[in-house]
């Protein structure tokens, strides 16, 4: 058979003409996609624009471990700056079970309806060890996902609690910049990534399902303190009376704790997020907490406090990644990890060798390099 019989064979069959081996239209599309990123230029204009598409690429690029990636989204960053910080940022956690989703997605509805431009963003204390993203979000709100006033990113699919949040801090700054005025940071659940949340957001909101049994023993009493308010979900049929009786068990635990510091007196509200009720009770909350602890100057001295909490956290977190990074510290680290264990030194001393090794190391570097 010839060359050209053959090629005949692969493209007619029974004399009906067949589709291309190769669908040319899918081969520019991946070509496009593979095209040079853009320029911190194209970004900025793109985010300040309010142009989705790019926000996410963005985001993308503050998520990335790759070096390139990391210092392209820093220049982002910093040209995006002097447009943040023009937002309402809002914490919003609760046990599992709650109805997270169920309320973000009915008070989002309510304020992307009113005009108001909603970036929802997640923390996922639990995503080093499952390597997933926060439960589908986009799946779970599929209402206010598809609103072109809402913009829904679940955290980084892997890695730690301190990463994932300084990263989550930093989506903050873009999505402000891209002109969201009100920003939700939302918890998996209620454990250490709430105090992560509480020092990047201005309002702390912890969600509350009444009637599963002790309510007071389901939360810590470090969240509880970081409250600014507390929203009793499901509060509709028959669940009324129960969420009443936990409304007022929440209420004078509240009274227990000494005053904040921001001169707020933390209250808890009920609603439902299937009927309705009370959502609006819960918003009109936040806007007159935004409104005492801007006239008092506690919003300022506030965004000034996280601002300079997360610099020391981005430091920490940058020499941990360097040291435990270091190839050679790699090596020594499983050496000394066998003879700790074995009980030949204390685990002090080899630590404090380590380090000593590690800032060595980095001095002769940065010496040879001058």
């Amino acid at each position: 058979m010839g060359e050209h019989e053959y090629k005949n064979t692969l493209t007619r069959v029974n004399g009906v003409s067949q589709p291309p081996l190769i669908n040319e239209e899918s081969v520019k599309r991946y070509k496009e996609k593979r095209k040079q990123l853009l320029t911190v230029e194209e970004f900025t204009e793109g985010i300040l624009k309010g142009n989705r598409t790019i926000l996410s690429q963005a985001i993308t690029l503050v998520e990335s471990s790759l070096p390139a990636h990391t210092e392209l989204a820093q220049q982002i960053l910093e040209k995006c700056i002097p447009y943040a910080g023009n937002s309402i940022r809002i914490g919003i956690t609760g046990v599992p079970g709650v109805g997270k989703s169920s309320f973000i997605e009915t008070l989002g509805l309510k304020l992307v309806d009113n005009f108001h431009k909603l970036a929802v963003l997640a923390i996922d204390p639990s995503s080093e060890r499952s390597r997933g993203s926060i439960l589908g979000d986009k799946t779970r709100m599929e209402e206010l996902s598809a609103h072109a006033n809402a913009f829904i990113r679940p955290s980084p699919s892997a890695g730690s609690l301190g990463g994932v949040a300084r990263k989550t801090r930093e989506t903050i700054i873009l999505c402000e910049a891209a002109g969201y005025d009100t920003i939700f940071v939302e918890t998996v659940g209620v454990g250490q990534s709430e105090t992560a949340v509480h020092s990047m957001v201005d309002f702390f909101l912890l969600l509350m399902l009444a009637g599963a049994g002790d309510e007071l023993q389901g939360i810590k009493r470090g969240i509880m303190e970081m409250a600014d308010a507390i929203a009793i979900t499901k509060a509709d049929g028959e669940n009324i009376t129960r969420a009443e009786r936990a409304r007022a068990e929440f209420s004078n635990a509240l009274h227990l704790f000494p005053p904040s510091e921001s001169g707020w007196i933390p209250r808890v509200i009920t609603c439902s997020s299937k009927k309705g009720y009370g959502i609006n009770d819960v918003w009109d909350n936040i806007l007159e907490f935004i409104g005492q602890v801007k006239s008092n100057g506690f919003f300022e001295r506030n965004r000034k406090a996280q601002a300079c909490y997360w610099m020391h956290e981005t430091i920490n977190q940058s020499l941990r990644d360097s040291f435990y990074h270091d190839r050679r510290i790699q090596t020594l680290i499983k050496k000394y990890e066998k003879l700790a264990v074995e009980g030949e030194i204390s685990p002090f001393a080899p630590a404090k060798a380590l380090l000593e090794k590690y800032f060595k190391r980095r001095y002769i570097k940065l010496y040879y390099k001058r």
